[in-house]
């Protein structure tokens, strides 16, 4: 993970666009997933946006 930005609400992470340590956007969001009984199923997702590129990253939280 990256660390806090100083003086600033984003974080400093890799960015995999051009892999460099950029400041991100980090926030969850709850995106709704079809299960495999065909019912819907929310799932929490870390979506980290880079502030220099746009490039975007999402993660499952409590993916295994």
């Amino acid at each position: 993970m990256g660390s806090d930005a100083p003086g600033g609400d984003s974080r400093r992470e890799t960015c995999e666009n051009c892999c460099r340590e950029t400041p991100h956007d980090v926030t969850v969001d709850l995106l709704v997933e079809r299960a495999a009984d065909s019912s819907l199923a929310r799932r929490p997702y870390r979506v980290s946006t880079c502030r220099e590129f746009g490039a975007e990253s999402r993660q499952a939280i409590g993916q295994t």
